[in-house]
């Protein structure tokens, strides 16, 4: 088959997380404004941030795409703002979305044999690059946490770009900073809407994994369509699980028949 580009989703696909955006989540970061004199009701600063990111995204969301992806710490800084702390304004915002980010987070671990796994793709000749719809400010400490950062040869984040899978802008970016050709990519990610209805819209053939954070409403994956048991000329694959050890290897194999 001649692929020769990997691109990967990370939440879901190589990144098991759990975050719950509760109230007392709201209240601790609320805590944090008022420390700098930006004074809020935990609901007032989350229906603040909320109004905030609709309006940026309403304006951002003008164009055909229609798929916009805000900086979360902008968004936090103008609420700074907002309350007339100007001074540092944009550190506070970092600092604010980080503090919500962990408060929020009840676990992030990879799935099994992912770094085994990247090295073993990598073994085989393929490259390797990261498209994931994450916040800049978020994942790429994240990334670090996880010891993932250097493990790929380009690593895209939708806040970077200000939109998002499926905007074909944001897939345009890789492959046309990277003079990829489609035809010899293969996307994988484990939500049906944005990783791979977005990467088919552009001729990439793409590997679907139904694992423990794809969305509900999502149908779990057609064992006719595996890697290495879809019919020939396939350019949807799909893998149910998160199993890396096992999908590795029928990522390798697809390279060799």
């Amino acid at each position: 088959m001649g692929y020769t580009d990997l691109i990967f989703d990370l939440y879901g696909t190589l990144v098991d997380i759990h975050t719950e955006e509760s109230d007392a989540v709201w209240e601790k970061t609320a805590i944090y404004f008022g420390f700098y004199g930006a004074h809020y009701t935990a609901q007032e600063l989350k229906e603040a941030f909320r109004t905030a990111m609709a309006a940026r995204e309403a304006k951002a969301g003008q164009s055909y795409e229609c798929f916009p992806d805000i900086p979360f710490e902008t968004v936090m800084g103008e609420l700074f703002r907002a309350k007339g702390v100007e001074k540092d304004a944009d550190t506070l915002g970092i600092n604010a979305a980080q503090f919500f980010r962990i408060a929020s987070m009840e676990y992030i671990r990879l799935y099994p044999y992912v770094p085994q796994a990247l090295a073993r793709l990598r073994e085989k000749g393929f490259r390797l690059w990261l498209l994931s719809n994450a916040q800049q400010i978020f994942t790429a400490y994240e990334l670090r946490h996880l010891e993932l950062e250097g493990l790929f040869d380009g690593i895209y984040l939708s806040s970077d770009y200000l939109c998002r899978k499926p905007d074909s802008r944001f897939y345009r970016a890789l492959l046309e900073q990277r003079n990829l050709d489609p035809g010899k990519c293969l996307m994988i990610g484990n939500d049906r809407e944005t990783d791979i209805a977005g990467a088919a819209a552009l001729g990439i053939t793409t590997v679907y994994m139904h694992t423990g954070l794809t969305p509900a409403e999502q149908a779990p994956a057609d064992p006719a369509l595996l890697p290495g048991r879809a019919p020939e000329g396939c350019t949807a694959f799909e893998f149910e699980g998160s199993d890396w050890q096992t999908l590795s290897g029928l990522l390798c194999r697809m390279n060799q028949e």
